[in-house]
């Protein structure tokens, strides 16, 4: 069967909901934010795009940083939360009972309920539309202690992220496989001899 065909839309599905904070060590906020991803590999580099109407637009301006706190699907009611009010008329972190945790390189501070929250510094600023993309390097991952294994190796499932897609929020499922799985020559199986 032939696939529809429908106007342009936001259809690259799905998406972390991040909770991003910005603002200051004093003051500061957070906003849901859906557009989000790597830019670059060397240096590391990725962005998050904001609605120049939102409260945190002016204060990722005035700061040039922000931090990408990728939440638990435990966090989910905060998500949507953080998502829907805006950070002038309340104080999020009081209101959803989330810890700020001081930053490693910047002075905005992460979430600490957070298994991974990646500190950024904005290097550019691109007016697409309807949101403005900021450009950040990243200046450090903080990554829970409980999420790494005995080999301090990070493992993505013990994380319990979410995902985004369309207005709906998602616990991510089972691991299919891992980076080059569909060519990883398989192990020769080992036969104990027969005494």
């Amino acid at each position: 069967m032939e696939k529809m065909v429908w106007t342009p839309g936001a259809m690259l599905s799905p998406l972390p909901p991040a909770l991003v904070t910005c603002g200051s060590a004093e003051k500061p906020n957070i906003i849901t934010i859906g557009w989000t991803g790597i830019l670059n590999s060397k240096p590391p580099k990725t962005y998050i795009s904001v609605r120049p109407e939102r409260y945190s637009y002016n204060l990722l301006k005035e700061c040039k940083e922000f931090v990408i706190n990728l939440p638990p699907a435990s966090l989910a009611k905060s998500v949507d939360f953080c998502g829907v009010r805006s950070g002038k008329d309340i104080n999020k972190f009081e209101y959803c009972s989330l810890t700020p945790e001081r930053g490693n390189t910047v002075s905005v501070p992460s979430i600490a309920e957070c298994p991974i929250s990646i500190e950024c510094k904005i290097t550019d600023s691109v007016p697409l539309g309807s949101h403005e993309m900021f450009v950040a390097d990243i200046c450090a991952v903080k990554v829970s202690p409980d999420v790494v294994n005995e080999q301090g190796k990070l493992e993505i499932s013990k994380c319990d992220l979410m995902a985004y897609a369309h207005g709906t929020y998602f616990s991510l499922g089972k691991q299919l496989g891992t980076f080059g799985f569909s060519v990883r020559k398989k192990k020769k199986k080992s036969f104990k001899q027969k005494k």
